[in-house]
């Protein structure tokens, strides 16, 4: 039997296929495009069976050769640049193709795990899984929002465990290749070890500078909760994934700076100290962001914690610091 992971080269979805060997799952379809040839690196140290592409592994389950052959799918596989504009390519790539799985999952009775998204809630300010706060902003978001009304319209007919995972801000390793798109932890890093700062965005929505609050949510996180959906089939659920609780990007950037000096034999600092000495600095908010920005977020999880997950979550002074060390070990 297989487990099938789509986007298995992407940030959340390589992360999961090492979860899976981690216990002792090798038969594993890694499904993904490699139009950015980088993403193999994700995949280097991870056991596979087999690798397809999108329309090649789409064909397959036409053709009917997966049947009676998957233990679960987790669909990861999605265009996650909030700023694309190519709407068609959008709907195509993000709400048909998990249709699609659906579909395919529900025939054949197969558990499905896909991602959704916190961008569904828009510029709200109640994070609970209800159709009353959601409202995107972009594409993006609206393809997401789109799959899980789609999931709700179907829900008392399901012949199998469905998990949709609203994934707030995920940071951590195997992140590189997402460019711009990567986590500000990850940029952070980069930034401060060869500029010797942290450049932040200036105040917006009323809040102050690098004062704009998310839930930032460690990769580590976001695995132990689709292990632990894997574990427990007869959940079924759409579940925001964040820690329940927002901090600023300040936050990130001082757990960042202040791992780094520790590495480099220095004493942490103060939010206050680090600006005193350059070390963070502000620059004006983006005229392409304003009325499209996310200025707060933090998941209620309480349906998740109803659900019967436990485990506490990292904090982004705890979960900043592993990832640093973890990318010091790299360079």
């Amino acid at each position: 039997m297989y487990y099938i992971v789509t986007g298995a080269a992407g940030f959340i979805g390589s992360n999961l296929v090492k979860a899976l060997n981690a216990r002792g799952e090798n038969n594993i379809i890694a499904v993904d495009n490699f139009k950015n040839a980088d993403k193999f690196k994700n995949l280097v140290d991870c056991e596979i069976a087999d690798y397809l592409g999108k329309e090649e592994f789409l064909e397959k389950l036409k053709e009917g050769y997966f049947d009676g052959l998957v233990r679960a799918v987790l669909h990861q596989g999605a265009c996650s640049d909030t700023m694309e504009s190519d709407g068609r390519y959008m709907m195509e790539n993000n709400y048909q193709y998990t249709l699609e799985l659906l579909n395919y999952c529900q025939n054949e009775e197969i558990p499905l795990l896909y991602a959704s998204s916190a961008s569904v809630y828009g510029g709200g300010s109640v994070f609970k899984e209800s159709r009353e706060f959601e409202s995107p902003l972009n594409v993006y978001a609206y393809s997401k929002f789109l799959f899980d009304q789609i999931v709700r319209r179907r829900w008392h007919k399901r012949s199998a465990q469905i998990v949709g995972l609203r994934y707030f801000n995920v940071y951590g390793a195997r992140e590189q290749h997402k460019g711009r798109m990567a986590s500000v932890a990850y940029h952070f890093f980069n930034q401060y070890r060869k500029e010797g700062k942290v450049k932040l965005f200036a105040g917006c929505d009323g809040y102050a500078d690098g004062g704009q609050l998310r839930d930032f949510v460690s990769i580590e996180d976001v695995v132990k909760v689709n292990m632990y959906f894997l574990d427990n089939p007869q959940k079924s659920g759409i579940f925001n994934l964040g820690t329940g609780q927002a901090q600023s990007f300040n936050d990130v950037a001082a757990a960042t700076i202040n791992t780094l000096r520790v590495a480099e034999g220095k004493p942490t600092l103060s939010l206050a100290e680090l600006g005193e000495q350059g070390l963070i600095s502000y620059i004006p908010f983006p005229d392409a962001l304003k009325g499209k920005y996310q200025s707060y977020t933090q998941a209620d999880i309480s349906a998740l914690r109803g659900a019967g997950y436990s485990e506490a979550f990292l904090t982004v002074e705890q979960g900043t610091a592993r990832y640093v060390e973890q990318m010091l070990k790299q360079v």
